[in-house]
């Protein structure tokens, strides 16, 4: 959603400022250079801050959520990311001189002044080390993108449910979530990690949200692919907040309302039983589980969609899971109204797309906004899993915490 007029003037204004406080220290590194080449970097220099200047205006009057919006946008986030890590070395430069200047006194900087001829000197040193970590950003973003966003991860977790019927001990249960199919910009890599799960040769498979970014044709391209994704006991799926086409203007509200309908008609497509505030009942033999799916649920300002006492209504099974996308769903509504449920999937949440993993550790921004942003969590005898996603949306990759494609085994022994 497009920012407010003021917001944009004041972003503007701002990003004006950081570039040329940046320039301060680009400046400070020019001194022995001949006097041609300092003209043509500073006329360089000018001519990129414009370029990204006009970049920003032209994403604000464009569509959100495509990808090549999202590539513009991380060359920006790139450019300037870089510039205020070197204005905060040029800024601690510029503390230390006044500091210098307050100390020193009035007689004694007017006689240095005077027998210098020179200017309080800018440290060459703290400018070398700005230019120096202006690249880190540049660097690490590059590589999210170009390894990163299609670098799927298996992540494999045993969960033990002890209502969990005979006939489903040991079923295995893939996960996808977030595909945000609009995002994609290689298409041979997206076949890489649907190959990567029908490898697991899963028993039964859940999607849990965003197949698309802003709009269901996004997913077009797709859907013979995604077509793939089988397994024995079927696909379950349901819907993300994207999913709803909520993320960008239509021409009427029956223009949007087609684009929800042609929503679900992919996921018939493909063959995945979307489960849109209802239940089914998966049998083997004379076992019998329940697979619960509802709309988007989300805290705070996302769209809530989904109704729990409807989608549980007639529900039927020793064991229910629950597809729902967002994980503050869990804590909301399903601990506290319905303490049935087993296990429930989720995701939305991408992990940030930044973070850091080392063996069961982890940590990322996204942390500070969910209390379960990735992975396994318990409390009493119910279970949420976050998947960390499939696809990417705003940043066109990930740093530390990478797509996944989630495999979780059931068992009614104790782990």
């Amino acid at each position: 959603m497009r920012p407010s007029p003021l917001a944009f003037i004041i972003l503007i204004v701002f990003l004006a400022w950081l570039d040329f406080y940046a320039y301060q220290a680009t400046k400070t590194l020019l001194g022995k250079l001949k006097s041609r080449a300092k003209k043509v970097i500073r006329y360089a220099y000018l001519t990129q801050a414009i370029a990204m200047m006009g970049l920003i205006m032209f994403l604000w009057l464009v569509q959100a959520g495509t990808t090549s919006f999202m590539f513009l946008l991380s060359i920006i986030f790139m450019s300037y990311a870089a510039k205020l890590l070197a204005v905060l070395f040029v800024f601690f430069d510029d503390i230390r001189r006044v500091l210098k200047w307050f100390f020193e006194g009035r007689k004694r900087r007017y006689e240095k002044r005077v027998a210098s001829g020179q200017k309080m000197p800018r440290s060459k040193f703290l400018a070398r080390t700005a230019v120096v970590a202006a690249t880190l950003p540049v660097v690490t973003m590059s590589f999210g993108i170009v390894k990163g966003a299609y670098d799927y991860r298996i992540r494999r977790r045993k969960v033990y449910l002890p209502n969990l019927p005979k006939g489903f001990e040991g079923i295995k249960v893939a996960q996808l979530s977030d595909i945000h199919s609009g995002s994609f910009f290689d298409k041979t890599a997206v076949q890489g990690g649907i190959d990567l799960l029908l490898n697991e040769k899963p028993d039964l498979i859940f999607f849990t949200g965003d197949l698309v970014n802003n709009e269901t044709k996004e997913v077009k391209e797709y859907i013979d692919m995604f077509s793939k994704v089988k397994a024995d006991l079927g696909v379950y799926s349901t819907l993300g907040n994207h999913d709803y086409g909520d993320y960008r203007a239509w021409s009427s509200m029956a223009a949007k309302k087609q684009n929800l309908d042609d929503m679900v008609k992919v996921h018939e497509r493909m063959g995945w039983k979307l489960l849109m505030n209802e239940n089914e009942s998966l049998k083997v033999g004379t076992d019998q589980i329940s697979i619960i799916g509802v709309e988007n649920w989300g805290a705070g300002r996302f769209a809530k969609y989904g109704d729990l006492s409807k989608a549980v209504m007639h529900s039927e099974g020793d064991a229910k899971l629950l597809l729902s996308h967002d994980p503050s769903h869990w804590d909301a509504q399903v601990r506290t109204q319905q303490p049935d449920i087993d296990l429930m999937f989720a995701g939305h949440t991408h992990g940030m797309q930044l973070g850091v993993e080392i063996g069961d550790w982890r940590w990322s921004p996204s942390k500070y906004m969910y209390k379960q942003w990735a992975d396994l969590y318990k409390e009493d005898n119910q279970y949420l899993y976050v998947n960390r996603g499939y696809g990417f949306l705003g940043f066109p990759g990930r740093i530390g915490i990478y797509p996944e494609i989630t495999i979780l085994e059931l068992t009614s022994k104790p782990v």
